[in-house]
């Protein structure tokens, strides 16, 4: 099916993953709009950003109303998250409220908003960006729980759009060296090179190993694949890891 005008939006756009889904995107002739925090250090001239807290409710939905009146948008990548790692006994309700407005609540005020357009095109790309830690990892109770939320979310409005020509799809990443990895394992550590030895293809993933399983589930000759979790994860999630 061939669409005149394509529009992604992609959340945490600015850096890492974000960055590297919005300039795969761009490569294959989509506008992007970046939702961050802050905007991203590279330019393009179909590239857009918006710089918003996702954290703060009232300002997701102020910016998925602009989005929705100002734009056709035919894809949403929900790839904005945060890890907050902490054994059991540390974990805040903070901590769990803070993630599941991230990585749930504001992917859902993101869908809502841009569906009805896309419910009109009878087309329309949606790829949540979960984990591999939402299979069980230590130190991630507020993260797993609400990365394996997006799984069983993603699955459920896979079912409810597909009469729509709208599919919905999850990439699980494991490591992958971006500035999310190093917050919590150290850049050239012992640590570093024992995770990716323990790794079944023997590396740390790229941003760009996730950016190209998101951009084959917005491809358009996609259309028949829905409801699917791809762990692009060098083999870990069959596996066993520790961070």
């Amino acid at each position: 099916m061939a669409i005149e005008r394509e529009v992604a939006v992609v959340t945490g756009g600015s850096a890492g993953i974000g960055a590297a889904i919005c300039t795969s995107l761009l490569e294959q002739g989509m506008e992007v709009i970046s939702l961050a925090r802050r905007a991203p250090d590279f330019s393009h001239p179909r590239l857009q950003s918006r710089c918003v807290d996702l954290l703060d409710r009232k300002a997701v939905r102020e910016v998925a109303r602009e989005l929705a009146a100002g734009y056709p948008v035919t894809h949403f990548v929900h790839n904005a998250g945060v890890i907050r790692p902490n054994l059991l006994e540390q974990v805040s309700d903070e901590d769990m409220d803070a993630l599941a407005q991230l990585h749930l609540t504001s992917a859902l005020a993101l869908t809502q908003a841009f569906i009805p357009s896309m419910k009109k095109k009878k087309y329309g790309r949606i790829v949540l960006i979960s984990s591999r830690g939402a299979l069980g990892l230590q130190t991630r109770t507020a993260y797993a729980a609400t990365k394996a939320g997006m799984i069983g979310m993603g699955r459920t409005w896979a079912l409810e759009l597909a009469g729509f020509g709208i599919t919905v799809n999850v990439v699980a990443p494991g490591p992958i060296a971006s500035d999310m990895f190093y917050d919590v394992i150290e850049a050239g550590s012992q640590r570093e090179q024992s995770l990716a030895a323990a790794i079944p293809v023997g590396r740390i993933g790229l941003p760009d190993d996730v950016a190209q399983a998101v951009t084959f589930f917005c491809g358009a000759a996609a259309g028949f694949v829905t409801g699917q979790v791809l762990y692009v994860c060098g083999g870990s999630s069959i596996g066993s890891i520790t961070i």
